[in-house]
């Protein structure tokens, strides 16, 4: 079974207007996921992580229902069939 990463509706442009990628290849990591997308969907990829690989401030990644932030970031573990949900932050005043 394939992992599946959902994009949030601004990120849709960069990969086709697709709203959810199935990733073909098993990845072990959230990281491997990414590099997945990215080797398919650069410019996607560039939205996501910076230059220096983290996840940007304002992009949130959960593995399921839980927040990467709170569980080993990049290195959190993903099996086939797990939903990666890419969501952008928002913030206001």
């Amino acid at each position: 079974m394939p992992v599946t990463v959902v994009l949030p509706r601004a990120l849709q442009p960069f990969a086709q207007d697709a709203g959810a990628l199935e990733l073909p290849a098993s990845c072990a990591t959230v990281s491997g996921a990414l590099r997945a997308v990215g080797e398919r969907w650069p410019v996607l990829l560039d939205r996501v992580v910076t230059e220096q690989g983290a996840v940007r401030e304002r992009v949130n990644i959960f593995v399921g229902e839980e927040s990467i932030r709170f569980a080993h970031g990049l290195d959190t573990r993903v099996t086939d069939g797990d939903t990666i949900m890419i969501v952008a932050a928002v913030s206001g005043g």
